[in-house]
């Protein structure tokens, strides 16, 4: 551990003792999914899809010793802004997977590049 590695942790422990720490998971669910379809007009048996991928992912990533829980994916990434019309639903999500979710897989899995590309394809396929 480096010097400035030891002052992280310190500053971490610090606030590690004088507040409370909640654990939150990605939720998608019916709520997630009706607000989708209300104000972006995306089809709910895509939004069944979509979170049925994600929430396989995240199991996925939960489950990896490197990564845990903590590392999840939440529903922000697949959420558009409210009121924006999304008229193409898979083009949309292929977006999102290649420019916000997959550079994040990256990220997290930088040293086995081949579980980034299954995982990858696991979310866009049939799409």
């Amino acid at each position: 551990m480096n010097v400035a590695d030891r002052s992280i942790a310190m500053v971490d422990f610090a606030l590690r003792r004088r507040f409370a720490f909640v654990d939150l998971e990605p939720i998608f669910g019916n709520v997630w999914q009706d607000w989708v379809h209300n104000q972006c007009k995306i089809n709910e048996e895509f939004l069944s899809q979509v979170e049925a991928r994600m929430n396989t992912l995240n199991e996925q990533i939960a489950e990896d010793s490197n990564l845990g829980a903590q590392f999840q994916i939440g529903h922000s990434y697949v959420t558009p802004p409210p009121g924006h019309t999304i008229s193409d639903s898979n083009e949309w999500f292929k977006q999102v997977v290649e420019t916000e979710i997959g550079p994040l897989l990256d990220e997290y899995w930088f040293d086995t590049p081949d579980t980034v590309q299954e995982a990858k394809k696991k979310l866009l396929k049939g799409f």
